[in-house]
């Protein structure tokens, strides 16, 4: 498991930290972790020509010590300061020994930049003087980050403005949120861990304390997290015992929501699969294993290409004390009072437009702030969500458990009907007896894992995907 802490449990460890250590040690740790990460990217240190763009605070430190050691292993090294009055003296004072220099102005040519301007405090994107610095990075020059891309808020992914495209981003101590969600996840690349010492205590705090007292702010899963987590028959398993997920789906105009969704599901760990819906014609030629018609099941799927009319579905769906995963058509108007009045857990899968919807807010604002939107939606209709997007976020209730962040996926997901896939594959895992936040979170790995499996880096249809989960399954399995 990747975890990721605020901003405040992140200072908190630091402070705990330098209270043990000679003064500067922890910063040196930092530098030496950065220049590292700098000497891998180049061809060689020795010539190179590298740029610290520099900032007042000890991220602009962390660079200019950097640079001192790519300096005295044979680098040309120049750094532009935002502002010339307040760099970190010792930091300056090392480049300057190093044979480093202090220039005005961004050089026009450069193998590699080190963005040093603003630290995990930064907020509201960058001022001014950083964007000018940041508009001059010289074309072919690769950028490194230091901590995290300048421009990003370190606690929400939330970018307000310019901000710095890292090719890599070498971070210390610990993930920050703002690395693994977008946009932020977007801007950062490669992102390099430096372990420079924290210690972080299992409630999330630091080992003199707890912090913001909630654990991680956000996690993503790892093939062995996952591997914990799958549903496996045995020996005394039958197929009622496995559990069976109910599908409403489908409309005579998207049949093939329906199909999709049947997919997903039969490849998602439950024992059996019924259909309700127009669809079931399309549904049995396709997958004759599937149970037609209304009948007991441990959890249900709703939503996918219901179409118009079909409202009673849902509610007939939301009755039944089982857990139930509502998407896509299923969304509209839903009843917050009424998921909160559930006996059974109730998992929502929707996309930032549907989530928009249901929150009340603009589209742009659910995409710009996808932490604190899954976590209103989660906390808002008493239940779990999965926010799809460029980067999949699982909220199990919103009361500050952390956000799950999904690794997995490719850009050639975004295709027509793999939503239903995922869909009826998280419908499964309900059934399989999964919690509603495992269940998102292990459908997302899986269907991410699939998307790529099956794509190799061409288009992939939502079909294909549902074909992948095996592979998928297996692959997460073997661990």
């Amino acid at each position: 498991m990747r975890t990721a802490y605020s901003v405040e449990n992140v200072r908190a460890a630091e402070r705990e930290l330098m209270a043990r250590l000679p003064e500067g040690a922890l910063m040196q740790r930092a530098a030496a972790g950065l220049a590292a990460a700098c000497a891998d990217l180049l061809p060689k240190v020795y010539g190179s020509r590298i740029v610290l763009l520099v900032g007042p605070g000890d991220n602009g430190g962390d660079a200019l010590y950097a640079g001192a050691r790519l300096a005295r292993r044979g680098a040309g090294v120049t750094a532009v300061p935002m502002d010339p009055q307040r760099m970190h003296p010792g930091g300056l004072a090392a480049l300057r020994a190093a044979g480093g220099r202090v220039a005005g102005t961004v050089p026009e040519r450069a193998d590699l930049v080190v963005d040093g301007l603003l630290g995990i405090g930064g907020r509201g994107g960058l001022r001014p003087a950083a964007a000018a610095l940041v508009e001059r990075i010289p074309a072919g020059a690769a950028v490194v980050a230091v901590d995290l891309p300048s421009g990003v808020d370190a606690d929400t992914g939330e970018v307000a403005g310019a901000a710095v495209r890292a090719d890599v981003t070498v971070t210390f101590g610990a993930h920050k949120p703002g690395l693994l969600i977008d946009p932020g996840a977007s801007l950062a690349g490669v992102v390099r861990l430096v372990d420079i010492g924290l210690e972080f205590d299992a409630a999330g705090g630091t080992a003199a304390g707890p912090g913001r007292g909630a654990g991680p702010e956000a996690e993503a899963l790892q093939h062995a997290d996952v591997a914990r987590l799958l549903p496996r028959p045995g020996a005394d398993s039958d197929k009622y015992r496995r559990g069976v997920v109910g599908i409403a789906a489908g409309s005579a105009q998207y049949p093939g929501a329906a199909v999709l969704a049947v997919a997903g599901a039969l490849r998602g760990g439950a024992g059996a699969v019924r259909y309700v819906g127009p669809a079931a014609g399309e549904v049995l030629a396709r997958y004759p294993e599937t149970l037609i018609g209304w009948g007991r099941v441990q959890a249900w799927v709703v939503g996918p290409g219901l179409g118009e009319g079909r409202g009673q579905d849902v509610e007939r769906v939301l009755a039944d004390p089982v857990p139930v995963l509502v998407d896509a058509d299923g969304l509209r108007g839903l009843d917050p009072e009424v998921l909160h009045a559930r006996p059974a857990p109730t998992l929502l899968t929707p996309h930032a437009g549907e989530a928009a919807a249901l929150l009340g807010v603009p589209r742009e604002a659910v995409e710009s702030g996808r932490l604190a939107a899954v976590r209103e939606l989660a906390g808002r209709y008493g239940a779990a969500v999965l926010l799809k997007g460029s980067t999949t976020l699982v909220c199990g209730d919103g009361r500050g458990r952390p956000v799950r962040v999904n690794p997995t996926g490719t850009p050639w997901l975004a295709t027509a009907g793999s939503g239903d896939v995922l869909s009826g594959l998280g419908g499964s895992l309900l059934a399989a007896g999964l919690a509603a936040a495992d269940a998102g979170a292990v459908a997302a790995y899986l269907h991410g894992l699939a998307a790529r499996l099956a794509a190799d880096g061409a288009p992939v249809l939502a079909h294909e995907v549902a074909e992948a989960l095996p592979a998928a399954w297996r692959n997460a399995a073997r661990v």
